[in-house]
């Protein structure tokens, strides 16, 4: 794999947007996007949370950001709250719904762990939780269909996928693959999710846990989240051992070594979906 870019915090939350890779810098909080020439610009974030936070776009190109609220970036520059509720990661589907998810519980803090959930937030501001018991959920991908909602749950080690119905709830859940480490997950145009696999590995994977592809990094370089722009695999990755920790005892961000990176990968099939 060849690095496009290095000495990054922790990058997480990859998104192909506008021909260029657009991801989140957690230690420096920074909302940072790169070409495949390199060529970076970045920008402050709005969140008022340490980490756990993550990107997207409305249909009509307007930047979402989750952490301790959901706000949409305006024609200005400046962002608005556009819903009270927080979360993790992030997907907007193609009508403007916008699904988030988190779980109310100290995990910088090393509270105990407490089932999670995806809520759903409306073009009109309407907040309703459409799906519950999710064990720690992460990375998120909508089929280009946008009939189908794939979530990454952590610490079960598996993805698992809702029906998208017309109201935008989620119905019909299933397991889509087990026996991974999920994190950041990107979608494929042959339905196969580029996803963790808890360890220094990534793998492509079809529904059903069929591994289609394989990839192995360093050993203690860990895959925090993955993104496809076209045929280049984008995968945001940091030096991560047993026992490490990006935050101090009080939960603030800690200005340890800048050992992330993006590395890029050609592979055979371009990206599908969203984000």
């Amino acid at each position: 794999m060849d690095v496009l870019l290095s000495g990054l915090g922790i990058p997480e939350s990859p998104r192909w947007h506008g021909g260029r890779l657009w991801f989140a810098n957690w230690i420096e909080q920074q909302i940072v996007a790169v070409g495949l020439d390199g060529a970076v610009e970045t920008m402050d974030t709005p969140v008022e949370r340490l980490m756990g936070w993550s990107i997207d776009w409305l249909p009509d190109g307007r930047m979402v950001t989750t952490g301790d609220k959901l706000r949409r970036q305006e024609a200005d520059g400046t962002f608005s709250v556009l819903a009270e509720q927080g979360g993790n990661e992030v997907v907007v589907d193609g009508r403007g719904n916008v699904y988030l998810n988190g779980a109310d519980f100290d995990f910088a803090g090393g509270g105990a762990p407490k089932p999670g959930y995806i809520k759903l937030v409306t073009p009109d501001g309407e907040v309703r939780e459409v799906a519950g018991d999710i064990q720690f959920p992460n990375g998120m991908v909508i089929t280009p269909d946008g009939k189908t909602l794939v979530i990454s749950e952590s610490f079960a080690g598996q993805l698992t996928a809702f029906d998208l119905e017309a109201d935008g709830g989620l119905s019909n859940r299933r397991m889509f693959a087990e026996g991974l480490g999920p994190d950041g997950i990107c979608l494929d145009a042959e339905g196969a999710i580029w996803v963790s696999t808890g360890g220094s590995g990534v793998v492509r994977v079809a529904e059903g846990g069929e591994v289609l592809q394989r990839i192995e990094l360093e050993e203690h370089r860990a895959p925090f989240a993955l993104a496809l722009g076209g045929n280049t695999l984008f995968v945001l990755t940091a030096e991560w051992r047993a026992g490490d920790s990006i935050t101090d005892n009080l939960g603030r961000l800690t200005d340890g070594p800048r050992t992330g990176e993006v590395l890029t990968l050609q592979v055979d099939v371009p990206g599908a979906g969203r984000p």
